[in-house]
């Protein structure tokens, strides 16, 4: 659609590196700055969906600073400004290898390992007669390698240290963070009427040695959010949690006969379906961050976003 921004093909002064992931284009320049470009690409089961959202990067981008910015007391970040809704641009970092998993309650992965018979997860013990969604006595921390290709694993504490990919010093330093950071989005969650469920943390480490925090953090993309309204209600009754996450796509291609494997076809979304999706993002924007969503101009998304960024680069 010419209102979305797919793949971009910029030429920003002093460009080193183009690197485009599934939903966003990472653009490295010279003096130790990156310029991460959230598009309106929207993937599910490890593929790109044929159509892209209006304003899903604008989203996305836009949670994401105001997370970044109400945990800044925490750990510095990355992120020195959005000089574009769909724009972040931060300082490079090289970034340490391991996603830092944090869990509150019992769901997603952590839920299908219990139910499989597990009762250790990332050599963390989980705790017997629990049921799907609950909450667990103290937030769990299952962190997980960054896979180049593929899925990301699991990994235990143990393991990080004694591979060398973390030292025993910074991995404790990251754990501290981590629990850190998810008291705050969990405080923040609650001030929304929301619970923060689970959620992963990167860090890396600026050109002047100082460990960032960076990428996104507490988005729809990165976190799984409950509504608290009737939590205990429907855990009481063996019900489904009421999800705050893009959940509703992967239903939506579940039912539509798609997830991912092997001979199936991805379903054809109409103009209908997209609309829809766009108004789910937009309405998550607004529960978890309590302000009104302003569209920005789409109409000539790429000038715009290319002339924020220049804008930006000159000052």
């Amino acid at each position: 659609m010419s209102n979305t921004l797919g793949t971009t093909n910029f030429k920003f002064p002093g460009q080193l590196n183009h690197y485009k992931g599934k939903v966003r284009e990472v653009y490295t320049l010279e003096n130790n700055l990156v310029v991460m470009i959230a598009s309106d690409r929207i993937s599910a089961f490890d593929y790109i969906l044929p159509k892209g959202i209006p304003y899903k990067g604008q989203v996305l981008n836009q949670i994401a600073e105001l997370m970044l910015d109400a945990t800044s007391d925490i750990v510095p970040n990355w992120k020195m400004g959005t000089p574009d809704p769909s724009v972040t641009l931060g300082k490079t970092c090289k970034v340490f290898p391991i996603e830092m998993v944090i869990r509150g309650y019992l769901a997603g992965h952590a839920w299908r390992e219990y139910k499989a018979g597990k009762r250790m997860l990332c050599g963390v013990a989980m705790p017997e007669g629990m049921q799907e969604n609950d909450k667990f006595p103290e937030p769990i921390l299952t962190p997980a390698t960054k896979a180049e290709e593929g899925h990301d694993e699991d990994i235990t504490r143990e393991e990080i240290i004694k591979q060398g990919i973390i030292s025993e010093a910074n991995f404790l330093m990251l754990e501290d963070y981590t629990r850190k950071l998810f008291q705050r989005g969990t405080e923040l969650a609650e001030d929304r009427g929301l619970i923060l469920v689970d959620t992963k943390y990167e860090f890396g480490r600026a050109a002047n040695d100082e460990i960032l925090l960076i990428d996104e953090i507490h988005t729809p993309d990165s976190s799984r959010y409950f509504y608290a309204e009737g939590y205990a209600e429907r855990q009481a009754k063996g019900e489904k949690q009421k999800q705050l996450s893009k959940e509703f796509v992967r239903e939506w291609l579940m039912e539509n006969g798609f997830q991912g494997l092997e001979g199936q076809t991805m379903p054809h979304m109409t103009d209908e379906f997209v609309t829809l999706v766009s108004e789910r993002y937009i309405e998550l924007f607004e529960n978890i961050t309590g302000k009104a969503f302003v569209k920005a101009d789409i109409s000539k998304i790429e000038n715009r976003v290319e002339g924020n960024v220049l804008d930006w680069l000159e000052m």
